[in-house]
């Protein structure tokens, strides 16, 4: 069963910065799409980024240029680099990983909360 942890939430100070880590176990399968999603306070799941085995990146309109998504080799480990972080960012952010229907069905992981005070 293929689980994912995230780690490197918690509160910061509007403008600053966090990195957020995603590591995928139980994976039977090689390199997959990894990404984020994040859900703030009454609002619906939206795209943060998202990155191929690849490498190829895609990015939420809301956060480009603030956040970078990037990946460990060809491990399913992935990491977010979010820079000067606004109160609007306040999140949980949920890592996914999806190989794609052919080969499994996607998963997610637990969600760590993100909280960017003024």
């Amino acid at each position: 069963q293929v689980q994912l942890v995230e780690s490197g939430g918690g509160l910061v100070q509007a403008g600053g910065s966090l990195r957020l880590s995603c590591v995928a176990s139980g994976v039977d399968y090689g390199p997959a799409m990894m990404g984020w999603y994040r859900q703030g306070p009454e609002k619906e799941r939206e795209l943060v980024a998202e990155i191929t085995p690849g490498r190829i990146s895609n990015y939420g309109d809301s956060v480009k240029g603030r956040l970078t998504i990037s990946r460990l080799g060809i491990a399913n480990t992935v990491y977010l680099q979010m820079n000067n972080l606004k109160p609007e960012d306040t999140a949980v952010y949920y890592c996914y990983i999806d190989p794609g229907a052919l080969v499994g069905r996607a998963a997610w992981g637990q969600g760590t909360l993100v909280t960017v005070s003024p």
